[in-house]
């Protein structure tokens, strides 16, 4: 570990009935307490999503604690460094899915998507007749995506469906239905998505394992298929490959991530504005976002970190 990046985050997910998920929210936020983890954890019947930081130490024991369930055994996680404290809280939820897409009887415990390996994802993009899907939202696409891939222009998750409803190339009957390639951050959203269109009766359905992340840290530059950087769901904002941290910061107000290009627009306004919601904000609210943010800075020069500072919320991985 590198002194510089003292902070470890580990991003997972896994599909698994736990009809007592309920009971595990307590026991779980205490390990997380105890050994000075934060980050945001969901529980649901359907499994357990979410991403954490901490010390290495303390992300190692709060794994070992996860993995002591044995229908947890096998938890799969990524992790990667940082040099400041992705999170500022540790919070244990209870959901009624653990990534919404609010499908009836979708479960990708039975129905999912083949897996494609980084190693092999790049000679499934280059096959002419796959259709690639970015998954993911607008924002989320709007820095970094795979070359040629398709972006549904989706605000959140739940939209998914609709959008593929209205896609004439993915309609049809089953034997002309295409070959589908599906990728979002972590992994998780394409273990739903894919189920989706199994349940839709398209048989060649693929998705990226481990998600955008893990084909970053595998892959090099040099042979890499992605454009940009990839955003997550901390205070890191975006990182690039290797995981290494990346150049976009969030703007307060909208939660849109923003590059060094963006804040030299007039419209930016550190804490308070910037092009997507300049004039989505009244002189009232952008007082008292200004108040906040100076607030915030005041905290900053203290040592301390500011309850406005906190990460916006987003959806998961």
């Amino acid at each position: 570990m590198l002194t510089d990046t003292p902070f470890l985050t580990a991003a997972l997910y896994k599909f698994v009935d736990l009809p007592d998920f309920a009971d595990l929210q307590a026991p779980l936020q205490a390990c997380c307490e105890s050994n000075d983890v934060k980050g945001t954890l969901l529980l649901a019947h359907e499994g357990i999503n979410g991403t954490i930081a901490g010390p290495e130490a303390g992300i190692r024991a709060v794994l070992a604690f996860l993995r002591a369930d044995p229908r947890l055994a096998s938890l799969p996680h990524k992790e990667s460094w940082s040099p400041k404290p992705p999170f500022t809280r540790m919070k244990v939820k209870l959901k009624k899915e653990i990534v919404t897409l609010r499908v009836p009887k979708l479960d990708p415990n039975k129905t999912v998507g083949q897996y494609v390996k980084p190693a092999d994802w790049n000679a499934l993009l280059a096959e002419p007749e796959v259709v690639v899907i970015d998954t993911r939202n607008d924002y989320e696409v709007a820095i970094g995506s795979f070359k040629g891939a398709i972006n549904p222009n989706i605000k959140n998750f739940v939209q998914l469906p609709a959008w593929l409803d209205a896609q004439e190339n993915l309609q049809g009957e089953a034997a002309k239905k295409p070959k589908v390639a599906m990728f979002c951050t972590g992994g998780i959203r394409c273990e739903k998505s894919t189920a989706l269109l199994k349940m839709r009766g398209f048989d060649e359905v693929y998705h990226l394992e481990g998600g955008i992340l893990k084909y970053l840290e595998e892959i090099p530059p040099e042979q890499s298929a992605w454009e940009g950087e990839c955003f997550v769901f901390d205070e890191r904002v975006s990182v690039v490959h290797g995981l290494a941290l990346g150049s976009h910061e969030l703007c307060r107000s909208c939660r849109w991530p923003l590059s060094e290009q963006d804040k030299q627009s007039p419209n930016y306004v550190k804490g308070v504005s910037c092009d997507h919601c300049h004039d989505q904000r009244t002189p009232e609210q952008k007082e008292k976002m200004a108040e906040r943010q100076r607030q915030v800075e005041l905290a900053e020069a203290r040592g301390d970190v500011h309850v406005g500072a906190k990460m916006p919320k987003h959806e998961a991985l």
